[in-house]
């Protein structure tokens, strides 16, 4: 089965290519330009590697000879900045994944998995948030990928291309070194003795998902038909005090925490309902805050020189 990831080299792609890779049975392309920032991971030897944009028709066309399934992961991110210039988000987003689309279709995929997300996409609604609740974006990241979703759907009813939509909570884990996200930036803060920045009150609450537990969920998908949209998060809410104390536990560390005002776009709290996830393919996310921090805290201590040159940086979704 070949498998093609865009966005294959970032965060959850680079772990969920290892995954796949140490499982076997699957014959995996990674697409991503590192545009993000983040070095060219070392994938073992089997896999391909494409540099290239998924909004490039050319690269894409090359990319998706013989493909069975694609995970599209490629995407542009961040709340914040999608609200400072919306358009981006549109241009990459919408159109480069309507473009996918079509192409993947028109090359015979058989399967796409959509990378989305829950609380950006849904708005501030009470948790837990589910599949069936009515979107509401507070951003334009969150409408960009509810249009992707939209297109997935249309797809999937009008020409049979089956296209699962998997909502990620908060995700984190080994490999995350060019991420802005909370669980990243409070670690490489921590080692740099840096104060960690948070913005509210520290009572908001996540759904902190460990990317292991996401790359068996995306894995469980890879052999079957789904079609929809599913939530996949740990299924409990955190709040960034409780998030707070387990860092000092799991770094042995003291440290500063500074409180600015909430910004703009950001949801207050949300984690997510799994059960859907949990019935139709047997997700699961076994892997406790504790526990997943401990891993990613030692990876972030051993590879300090991947990311010791960037600057400080506050926290963002």
């Amino acid at each position: 089965m070949r498998v093609l990831v865009t966005g294959g080299a970032g965060f959850i792609g680079a772990n969920l290519v290892q995954y796949l890779s140490a499982g076997g049975g699957y014959d995996v392309v990674v697409l991503d330009d590192l545009s993000a920032g983040q070095p060219r991971p070392t994938f073992p030897r089997e896999v391909r590697f494409v540099r290239g944009d998924f909004t490039d028709r050319s690269t894409m066309t090359e990319c998706l000879h013989g493909v069975d399934i694609v995970v599209h992961l490629a995407a542009l991110s961040g709340v914040v900045a999608s609200v400072e210039d919306p358009r981006p988000s549109f241009a990459v987003n919408v159109a480069g994944s309507f473009q996918l689309l079509e192409m993947a279709r028109a090359a015979n995929v058989r399967r796409l998995i959509n990378a989305s997300t829950g609380g950006a996409l849904l708005g501030e609604v009470a948790p837990p948030i589910s599949e069936q609740m009515a979107p509401s974006p507070l951003s334009p990241y969150g409408a960009s990928k509810l249009a992707v979703e939209g297109y997935c759907s249309a797809f999937a009813g009008a020409y049979g291309l089956a296209c699962a939509t998997l909502r990620f909570s908060n995700v984190y884990g080994p490999r995350s070194a060019h991420k802005t996200s909370v669980v990243a930036a409070f670690i490489k803060n921590i080692i740099r003795d840096e104060p960690l920045i948070v913005y509210g009150d520290g009572s908001q609450q996540r759904d902190y998902l460990y990317v292991d537990d996401l790359a068996r969920g995306i894995e469980a998908c890879l052999t079957r038909p789904l079609t929809g949209v599913y939530q996949l998060g740990r299924g409990e809410g955190t709040t960034l005090h409780t998030l707070i104390a387990t860092l000092k536990k799991v770094s042995g560390r003291d440290f500063q925490v500074r409180y600015e005002p909430r910004r703009s776009g950001e949801v207050r709290s949300t984690w997510c309902d799994i059960a859907k996830a949990a019935r139709e393919f047997g997700y699961r996310a076994p892997t406790d805050l504790e526990a997943g921090l401990r891993e990613t805290w030692s990876w972030f201590v051993k590879n300090r020189e991947i990311w010791s040159r960037q600057p400080a940086l506050s926290a963002s979704d």
